[in-house]
């Protein structure tokens, strides 16, 4: 009973805190994820708020227009404070082999369950409030992958 309750909570909290939202996207940084180096968690939690492990949807700007970008899912990986560290996914071409991204295959993030990778070159800082909505929680093992490529590639602990 207490779980479903803290579930129901959450769900309400994030959903006021969406519509107090402004229509305008919510800026994200972006940064190399050598700068970050930061302990890697798998703590997904299906209370509303957005945790390691899970993939949301967030406004990304564009690297050659900063300007602009569009809303995409993004793995979080850590958190500092209200700070979410994420990686953003794309389901756009084939990227096997290709420097900085890794493949995840398809997932419940994606509604056509297209194969998706994901970029492990560029950590996105979004405020909570950036979130537009919860996608799915990735499994524990593509988790790994990922954490072990960042440890491996990137210097993260």
């Amino acid at each position: 009973m207490a779980n479903l309750l803290n579930r129901i909570v959450g769900t309400l909290r994030t959903v006021a805190r969406r519509s107090a939202a402004p229509s305008a996207p919510a800026p994200s940084r972006t940064t190399p994820s050598t700068e970050h180096r930061r302990r890697l968690e798998y703590a997904p939690n299906l209370d509303g708020d957005a945790d390691p492990g899970e993939i949301v949807w967030t406004w990304v700007a564009y690297e050659e227009d900063p300007g602009q970008g569009k809303d995409r899912p993004v793995l979080v990986v850590g958190r500092d404070g209200r700070t979410l560290l994420g990686l953003m996914l794309s389901s756009q071409g084939d990227r096997d082999g290709r420097r900085h991204w890794l493949a995840l295959g398809p997932g419940a993030w994606d509604r056509e369950q297209r194969p998706s990778w994901v970029r492990l070159d560029r950590v996105l800082q979004v405020d909570e409030d950036g979130i537009r909505r919860e996608g799915a929680v990735l499994d524990r093992g593509r988790f790994d992958r990922i954490a072990a490529a960042l440890r491996d590639g990137y210097g993260w602990a």
